[in-house]
């Protein structure tokens, strides 16, 4: 049965929504809904165009919502909101605030009888899982996380909500010191700073405040604080000329001992040209999930912890026993 999708919000995620769901059959585009003015958007699909103000007139028409706005403005309300009208799938990202967020989804997802799945991008998400597969194979061992080098989009989008910053773009990039000695078994104590630098472009306002802007930046909770953050600010122009391709990528790394200290490791690694599209297209898959879950008439929210990786699958289950097991 074919899953009626929207897209809720057209920048980055969004687009990379609209361009990966052409490749799952089983998924068609119903709309896009925005905060712009339609006419103001160049989509390169033929799905109708339709003010965010008017989102539940498709209450009926949408079977699975796709939240594509930020984690650090938009989601922290659309996510409840919209919950409370659509089966919806969203990668929220602040880390800190995924428990207070789950609580309050999963609330209005309840009272709406529908199904949400949120932060199931790739970290959190596909990282997650292998933290929680890796942690509870050998519990003797210790996990370590490392991202980039690549493009924030979270935190590039934090950064282009401070007051005066007209655009950003923010790497984050691993400290191979630290990645070399975790992959040689060792487990040493990290602070954010020893696992990762944060380097950030920002083209300001005329006559904004830059020292106000960077020290907005370096000190904001959930981002910034406790990293070692670099800023440059430069021009627009060097920003679309340099700074425009969204790559990005990471390393989950677990080490540990199994029976008389052997050791053991396990390591995932993903190396992203385009986070946009590889975080849409995971999204695309767990909205299938969503859909079949909403089909059996379950309602509430969901983590990438709670979906059975078969609900993923865009064929039979019978399919992915015969191909993959």
């Amino acid at each position: 049965m074919t899953a009626q999708i929207g897209i809720y919000g057209y920048g980055n995620l969004g687009k990379g929504v609209e361009s990966e769901i052409t490749k799952n059959p089983d998924l068609r585009l119903a709309a896009i809904f925005t905060r712009r003015p339609p006419e103001s958007l160049q989509t390169r699909s033929a799905a109708p165009v339709v003010p965010a103000a008017s989102v539940l007139e498709w209450k009926d028409k949408i079977d699975v919502m796709i939240l594509c706005g930020g984690s650090a403005n938009d989601l922290p309300a659309q996510g409840p909101e919209l919950a409370k009208h659509f089966n919806t799938v969203d990668s929220f990202d602040t880390h800190a605030n995924i428990p207070a967020y789950l609580s309050a989804v999963d609330a209005s997802a309840k009272s709406g009888g529908r199904i949400s799945v949120l932060s199931v991008g790739w970290d959190p998400g596909i990282f997650s899982l292998l933290r929680l597969y890796a942690g509870a194979i050998i519990p003797d061992g210790k996990t370590y996380t490392f991202w980039g080098k690549g493009v924030s989009q979270g935190h590039s989008a934090a950064i282009r909500g401070i007051e005066g910053v007209q655009n950003a773009v923010q790497y984050t990039i691993p400290a191979d010191a630290a990645m070399h000695s975790v992959r040689n078994g060792e487990t040493p104590e990290l602070a954010a700073g020893q696992k990762h630098t944060r380097v950030c472009y920002v083209a300001a306002a005329e006559g904004a405040d830059k020292g106000r802007i960077e020290t907005e930046i370096k000190q904001m909770p959930n981002y910034f604080a406790g990293y070692d953050t670099t800023v440059h600010f430069v021009s627009d122009d060097v920003l679309k000329t340099e700074h425009s391709k969204l790559t990005h990528g990471g390393n989950v790394i677990h080490t540990g001992k199994t029976g008389d200290g052997n050791a053991q490791g396990i390591e995932l690694s993903l190396t992203l040209d385009s986070n946009p599209e590889f975080t849409a297209s995971i999204l695309l898959a767990y909205a299938r999930a969503a859909h079949r879950l909403a089909a059996k008439g379950e309602s509430g929210a969901r983590t990438a912890f709670d979906i059975p990786p078969i609900l993923l699958w865009g064929l039979a289950a019978e399919d992915a026993v015969k191909r993959l097991l």
